[in-house]
């Protein structure tokens, strides 16, 4: 099927910021990285901004291991699992210590960050070694080809040692990519474009008549709701924010100070007449949160944070969460 598909490939690859199309020359194995990264998790449209950006800040390796801690997590915000932040860091720190990339898988799992799937699409798309790269795009297509019927997760493993048997040793970089690409334009997972897809013969999902009820998914568990308090405590023309620590949820992102909602029971940030002013709701990957939002007066200094004068917030700087808080306040502080 390799052959089939970058044929296919070669026509109709997708252009994207971080990708050399093929024949346009050799791939940058940090703007594979980069792009890697920013990519787990997300979509495409996301993180196509936030490349661009990054790449414009920081068009190397050596120059993301020498920012600031504090700018790259602002440029990150809004992009959410703020961990990958802080691991982007840590391993281009540790790659221009070390002079560069590993080009082998096992040197690449090494590094802060890079798990099975992101050390496989670095190797093969990077270095063109034959690795398997299997993301969410890729168990779709190969659930439908060899009508695998066990139900995600549990078919995790078996849609991995099926997709191996299709890697080629030539271009595996691409044949890894036009898999993706497969994927996210024909066989997408509601109304697959089976009539114009270059693997329509080797489909066992079509020729059963299945492909558009393929993968199958196990039941999801309801997700759980918390609960907190996010407090906009003013002091003259200054409003105060923290950095919030640097393991956890919204880990050393900048914040409003907050409480309850993320197993940390904390005090307001100082004495004041705490007024609510109403509720933000936000879904993080394992629970759904509505944090009620207070602000009030505060005559003295901050107990915890830092104050921050009003017009130099920038809400582009704050995670999704406290965006919405910060929207509220606004809008309250304005009425």
């Amino acid at each position: 099927m390799a052959p089939k598909l970058l044929v296919w490939y070669d026509r109709h690859a997708r252009v994207l910021p971080w990708r050399i199309l093929p024949g346009g020359g050799t791939p940058d194995p940090y703007r594979i990285w980069l792009s890697e990264v920013m990519l787990q998790q997300t979509t495409v449209a996301a993180v196509k901004d936030y490349f661009l950006r990054f790449t414009a800040l920081w068009p190397t390796v050596q120059d993301l291991a020498a920012a600031e801690d504090a700018h790259v997590m602002a440029e990150w915000a809004g992009l959410g699992y703020y961990a990958r932040a802080r691991n982007l860091l840590a391993c281009a720190r540790q790659v221009a210590h070390a002079g560069g990339f590993p080009e082998d898988r096992g040197g690449l799992r090494a590094l802060p960050g890079i798990g099975p799937y992101t050390s496989a699409a670095i190797a093969a798309i990077a270095y063109d070694q034959p690795e398997t790269v299997v993301d969410g795009n890729v168990e779709r297509v190969v659930s439908r080809l060899f009508a695998v019927e066990t139900p995600l997760p549990a078919a995790k493993p078996e849609l991995t040692a099926l997709a191996e048997t299709l890697t080629p040793h030539i271009r595996p970089g691409d044949f890894a990519q036009a898999m993706m690409d497969l994927g996210a334009t024909i066989c997408t997972p509601r109304s697959p474009a089976c009539g114009i897809c270059p693997l329509l013969d080797d489909c066992d999902a079509r020729a059963a008549g299945i492909a558009a009820d393929l993968p199958r998914k196990a039941p999801k568990a309801a997700k759980p709701d918390r609960t907190g308090i996010a407090w906009v405590a003013r002091h003259g023309d200054s409003l105060v924010l923290e950095e919030r620590p640097a393991k956890g949820l919204l880990g050393g992102t900048l914040a409003f100070p907050s409480s309850g909602w993320d197993g940390c029971d904390l005090p307001p940030p100082g004495d004041a007449d705490w007024t609510e002013i109403g509720h933000v709701r936000h879904v993080f990957t394992h629970f759904n949160l509505s944090l009620q939002v207070l602000i009030g007066d505060m005559p003295n200094s901050p107990e915890r944070g830092h104050l921050v004068l009003l017009h130099d917030i920038d809400r582009n700087a704050l995670p999704g969460l406290m965006r919405k808080v910060w929207d509220m306040a606004r809008a309250n502080m304005a009425a």
